[in-house]
């Protein structure tokens, strides 16, 4: 399930003004993920960027590898600045996320100041505005968005932003519930049941583990359709999507569910839920919800619930003590109410950045 051939321009220098602003003796190209060396470089700068905007960093190799794998270049170009030494200082990465919709990571090192650092900051937007002009001409968008985000207090990278032409225009509350042992009796099964018409069921799989393809087109079905009037909802194709999903180191099968109607005496796909696995470093591992959607024809029969409670049950089964989930704070679905009323509490806040980039 792999997408079309990647739509950026790889060649750096072709990306990139002939006279950049960095200093002499630095210089630009592509980051190396068979060379550890580099993934641990980036790894360290993605968890010094977190720690400095939120208080602490949690991304490691694995996270890296999502955007510079040969698996995740497949929707993804990378950009790395290096110091007269060789050390990375600061990187980009763009991902093709849907149509009309490109996300772009910026990151400059902590430890640089001033000038150097307002100079490197320049570069990758420069470089992210000639990808977005690229990837919107392959695509037949015009403008075509530069979707980036920012931790609320990260002052730092709000200036940069503002200065760069970008929009702060939502708010995202990340919320964390803990999870206790006696909740695994929450429902009768995760792997699946029934309650009131609604069936709650993981996707099937086969002989050979992989899923269902019936059951991913139904899921896919469902997030699209539960989401087209979110804020900045782009259609993803079905194989978009499921890439995409798949490159999340978290990924399991068996955090995927299905909810279905019975009214009509056949299964009618009404809910989904993707979760994954959320890795700790110091303490047990949680669970954490990708993805929740209900299409409107079956809100108000409590399928929403019903998939909270589920992936609850299993992350108290498998002896998890939380469930993450980000959850739009301007959102007028009210969806917050349902979270707050299980038990989520917001543990910091994240911002989207947008900019839309002409291509003709």
């Amino acid at each position: 399930m792999i997408p079309d051939d990647n739509r950026f321009e790889s060649d750096h220098e072709q990306a990139l003004p002939d006279d950049t602003p960095l200093p002499a003796g630095w210089e630009v190209g592509g980051p190396d993920p068979e060379d550890p060396g580099d993934v641990d470089q980036l790894a360290t700068l993605l968890h010094n960027h977190e720690a400095g905007g939120r208080g602490w960093g949690s991304s490691g190799a694995d996270e890296v590898l999502v955007e510079i794998s040969e698996h995740g270049i497949k929707m993804r170009e990378n950009l790395v600045i290096r110091d007269p030494e060789g050390s990375i200082r600061a990187w980009g990465s763009v991902h093709d996320r849907a149509a009309g919709r490109m996300m772009f990571i910026h990151i400059v090192d902590r430890d640089l100041t001033g000038s150097v650092a307002d100079r490197c900051s320049t570069v990758l937007f420069d470089w992210a505005e000639a990808q977005a002009r690229q990837v919107g001409e392959a695509r037949g968008f015009d403008p075509q968005q530069i979707d980036t985000g920012a931790f609320a207090d990260d002052e730092r990278q709000h200036k940069w932003l503002e200065n760069a032409g970008f929009n702060r225009v939502r708010t995202w509350w990340q919320m964390s519930r803990p999870v206790t042992p006696d909740e695994a009796s929450l429902v009768p099964s995760p792997d699946s049941w029934e309650n009131g018409g609604v069936v709650i069921r993981l996707v099937e799989r086969e002989g050979s583990g992989m899923p269902d393809e019936n059951d991913l087109r139904a899921l896919h079905e469902v997030i699209e359709g539960a989401f087209t009037d979110h804020f900045n909802h782009r259609e993803e194709t079905f194989t978009e999507i499921v890439h995409r999903l798949l490159e999340d180191p978290g990924h399991r099968w068996d955090h995927w569910w299905l909810a279905e109607i019975l009214d009509s005496g056949t299964p009618q796909p009404a809910g989904a839920l993707v979760g994954s696995l959320s890795v700790s470093d110091d303490g047990p591992n949680g669970s954490y919800v990708d993805y929740i959607g209900v299409l409107s024809n079956a809100r108000g029969r409590g399928v929403a619930k019903g998939l909270l409670r589920t992936i609850i049950a299993d992350a108290a089964a498998r002896g998890r003590n939380r469930v993450g989930l980000e959850v739009d704070a301007d959102s007028p679905t009210g969806a917050d109410g349902l979270y707050t009323s299980m038990g989520w509490e917001t543990r910091y806040v994240t911002e989207s950045w947008h900019k839309d980039i002409p291509v003709q």
